[in-house]
């Protein structure tokens, strides 16, 4: 579909002193206003990100309509974040956003 792809996140684990995969869920998405969103991840962190500067192209143009925007919901079979037109962002992009 529309997901934009980010890096993998990598968790040092310091026991081995090797990198180790992470697969990120996101299990919560609140809309905070505008194009603002709270999200919790399945590692127990909880991000704010603005996603005002990545809706652009096909896929994403149309949530620049607030109307659309405030129906963001999480899709549980695709574990991130999802609107009624099918655009979704990868939980890993999400995770790499700066606040």
């Amino acid at each position: 579909m529309g997901t934009r792809q980010g890096t993998t996140a990598i968790r040092k684990d310091t026991t081995v002193g090797v990198g180790v995969e992470m697969f990120l869920h996101v299990i919560s998405v609140t809309y905070l206003g505008e194009y603002k969103l709270r999200l919790t991840f399945d590692n127990g962190v909880t991000k704010d990100v603005n996603l005002r500067d990545e809706l652009y192209g096909e896929v994403f143009e149309p949530l620049k309509d607030a109307d659309l925007f405030r129906r963001v919901m999480v899709n549980i079979d695709t574990n991130t974040i999802e609107w009624p037109n099918g655009a979704d962002f990868a939980p890993e992009f999400l995770y790499e956003m700066d606040q």
